[in-house]
């Protein structure tokens, strides 16, 4: 089985659901979704990675498992505790504004907010969120100031952006195209070092000014820790023959998701350089869950 942290129809259960179908093809055995949500995916994880490591059981951690880890006090190390399988898919966050707001570029935003420093204000699906951790990141890197407005989930916070509560917003592709292309949301930039193919003419953010910004949502497929070699390498294989399945990334690009397919090694070491990534993160702008 597949643990998932969070509750069903989410982007982590989409694709826990669409990997499960085709793993349960590629291995010859069912494989189902169970979904544990609770803790920001913390408690899908806990279950998951105290089950016995034998291959049978595993976990869909996203990127908001990296970012956990410097922000809640875990039951379990979150590196040293797993057993890497494979990375899944990846894709970017959308950079979107209001338009009545007048901000037609990410530079001019910057530019604003320069000048006046904590007027502007950005929505986040929560505090110690993804959105939430990516979009101070961007902060950092443009060095300016900008209230954060945390909203509970996605949803309310593209509601508040589009009808001009607050500014500006980090969002998933599945939830935030749409209404750049309707023009509710003017798109500003892509958070990855290429663009989307949903929205061609929206530069990314290193193409933006920014060389060093490169930001991804990705999923992966982890187990806990004394899995043995054979069944992780058997896994792995099943996965990268299951996402080279043109049929399997056109279903990922519908939710703006490029296929992975990591080596377990290159994906353990993708989790810790992300975990460091945002621990120094959350240490320098003192995010907390409050």
């Amino acid at each position: 089985k597949i643990i998932v942290g969070f509750a069903p129809g989410g982007g982590s259960d989409f694709i826990a659901r669409i990997v499960a179908q085709k793993l349960t093809q590629k291995l010859g055995q069912t494989v189902f979704v169970e979904n544990r949500p609770g803790a920001g995916g913390n408690l899908g994880a806990e279950i998951a990675l105290k089950s016995a490591g034998d291959g049978y059981t595993l976990f869909l951690a996203a990127t908001s498992y990296t970012v956990n880890a410097n922000l809640y006090k875990l039951p379990f190390d979150p590196i040293k505790d797993i057993t890497p399988i494979a990375r899944l898919a990846s894709g970017p966050f959308v950079i979107a504004a209001n338009p009545a707001a007048g901000i037609d570029s990410l530079k001019a935003f910057v530019e604003q907010a320069k000048k006046e420093p904590g007027k502007l204000s950005y929505a986040s699906a929560g505090s110690g969120s993804i959105t939430h951790v990516a979009t101070e990141y961007f902060l950092t890197t443009a060095d300016i100031d900008v209230l954060h407005v945390p909203y509970k989930g996605t949803s309310p916070a593209l509601t508040d952006t589009m009808s001009g509560q607050v500014q500006l917003i980090f969002g998933t592709v599945a939830s935030t195209v749409p209404h750049v292309k309707s023009g509710k949301l003017k798109g500003l930039a892509v958070t990855t070092s290429t663009r989307l193919a949903a929205l061609p003419e929206v530069p990314t953010v290193m193409e933006s000014g920014y060389p060093d910004f490169d930001v991804a949502v990705w999923h992966g497929l982890i187990g806990p820790k004394g899995i043995p070699a054979e069944i992780v390498d058997k896994l792995n294989q099943a996965v990268r023959e299951s996402l080279s399945d043109p049929a399997m990334t056109e279903q990922l690009a519908s939710d703006g998701l490029t296929p992975a397919g990591d080596s377990p090694a290159e994906f353990g070491k993708l989790i810790e350089a992300e975990t460091a990534r945002w621990g120094k993160l959350v240490k320098s702008r003192n995010i907390t869950l409050k």
